[in-house]
């Protein structure tokens, strides 16, 4: 079966790359610009993983971390954390409210971001 990954990102540029790549993988992608039509999706497709940038438009992503922990419909699905936020506050506060991995995107390629998700799912 097909694993959906639901990527909750502001920027359309990133989305497109690493949609791209994700799907020649074989993953289902699923897309959300602002942190709203990412908690809405979340529930609606139940995705088996999320990719979660944190600066994003209308709702935080701890805040959408946060509400998917606190959901019975979502509070299982793994979060992957995707952002340039290098704070180490940030990241406690992160993997606390149950972030599975935090990922800095200046840190790593698009192909070692795929294999991190491919890890993350199995």
């Amino acid at each position: 079966m097909t694993k959906k990954i639901l990527f909750i990102e502001d920027e359309s540029a990133l989305q497109q790359i690493l949609k791209d790549i994700l799907t020649k993988k074989g993953y289902e992608m699923i897309s959300a610009l602002d942190g709203e039509v990412g908690l809405k999706l979340a529930k609606e497709k139940k995705p088996d993983l999320i990719l979660l940038d944190l600066i994003l438009p209308k709702l935080h992503g701890l805040q959408v971390l946060k509400n998917l922990k606190e959901d019975e419909v979502t509070k299982d699905i793994p979060v992957v954390i995707l952002t340039n936020l290098e704070q180490i506050d940030d990241i406690n506060k992160a993997l606390e409210l149950g972030a599975k991995s935090y990922l800095v995107k200046v840190q790593y390629s698009l192909e070692e971001i795929a294999e991190k998700i491919k890890k993350a799912l199995d």
